[in-house]
């Protein structure tokens, strides 16, 4: 291999990536009333359509997934109809996006719920702050998903699924990342449970391979992916041996033949080499597409693909700032910084209004 390949075609099962750069699911949190992708969000997507692939920002699968303010679902028609706006924008310009599916679990707030509480593996508050429509507030115990709901909690991602293949969504990722429901359920920080979906690591992959399979059964195995954070703390999620659980996902996801897992290497957005597993075991037990994230510049996403370390290397902030990010990483050109001030801010600044190279 040569360090151009990091900018050529890449063939991920029926799909013909640009090149492998993807980019990353970004929450933005500028969805209109009634969790809906706004016009200005094609506008956004379009800027970077370069990328060999987009993953979108988190999309609920129910009204119970949300967890932060204005971010937009995918659990009725309106929704579905705001984002095939976005998407047949992105084709348009050349681009392929994937919808990223999402519950967050025990991460929602009774403000975001009508005063209920938040649903869980089980009653374990993950005492975190949280920022909900009325303001910053501390974290709440959740309540323990009985054993008969968790087959709705597998339609409701399946429906989302359905619901996005209509909007024309070129796949989907399953959101397993993060400390989210599915997660919650991997780790034994979050999920104690007694019965089939707790305790041994196959018992705790359980429903995260029941969801995968049911967005399989939507889109086809070779268009469905699912994220992954073994060694990822975020929302006070952690496990006490994370590598037999997500060993046997893995394994598990290599026999269902998805089309990637996309693996966030230590925390996301901080320390890459925290303690936990050895991930390079996991690219070691999966034969498809291996998507590596977490804080790669151009070198080290070279490097990974020329090392076989990875076949796609996912960006996330960078393209915040640099929409035409694909072009900057070709030239080595220099990338613009980002304004953390606007992250969550409503409208265009910080949005769709940061410059290109050609500008």
């Amino acid at each position: 291999m040569t360090t151009k390949d990091l900018f050529a075609p890449y063939q991920m099962g029926d799909l013909l990536l640009s090149n492998r750069i993807v980019m990353g699911p970004l929450t933005r949190c500028r969805a209109e009333p009634g969790n809906i992708a706004s016009p200005l969000a094609a506008t956004y997507y379009v800027q970077r359509a370069s990328a060999g692939l987009i993953i979108s920002e988190g999309s609920q699968v129910s009204r119970f997934g949300q967890g932060y303010a204005n971010t937009p679902g995918i659990y009725n028609e309106a929704q579905m109809l705001g984002w095939k706006h976005v998407v047949d924008a992105v084709h348009q310009a050349g681009g392929k996006i994937f919808i990223q599916l999402w519950h967050v679990g025990r991460t929602s707030h009774p403000d975001f719920l009508n005063g209920e509480l938040p649903v869980a593996p089980s009653a374990i508050n993950p005492n975190i702050v949280q920022h909900t429509p009325l303001g910053k507030k501390d974290s709440v115990t959740p309540r323990a998903l009985e054993l008969g709901e968790l087959p709705a909690i597998v339609a409701e991602f399946r429906r989302g699924a359905e619901l996005a293949k209509q909007a024309g969504f070129d796949g989907a990722e399953v959101h397993g990342a993060n400390g989210y429901l599915i997660e919650q359920f991997l780790k034994d920080g979050a999920n104690q449970r007694t019965d089939s979906y707790g305790g041994s690591p196959e018992n705790r992959a359980r429903l995260p391979l029941e969801i995968t399979q049911a967005v399989v059964d939507v889109f086809g195995a070779s268009r469905t992916g699912i994220r992954l954070s073994p060694n990822n703390d975020r929302n006070g999620l952690k496990d006490s041996n994370p590598a037999p659980v997500y060993t046997h996902l893995v394994r598990e996801l290599d026999k269902m033949g998805v089309g990637y897992i996309h693996v966030i290497e230590g925390i996301t957005g901080g320390e890459r080499n925290a303690p936990g597993m050895d991930l390079s075991e996991l690219r070691k037990l999966y034969k498809g597409t291996y998507m590596v994230n977490n804080g790669y510049n151009r070198d080290m996403a070279e490097a990974a693909i020329n090392n076989g370390s990875a076949d796609l290397v996912c960006f996330g902030r960078p393209f915040i700032s640099n929409p035409d990010l694909v072009k900057r990483l070709a030239r080595n050109a220099p990338l613009a910084p980002m304004d953390p001030t606007t992250l969550y801010s409503p409208g265009d600044k910080g949005y769709t209004d940061y410059a290109t190279l050609a500008d």
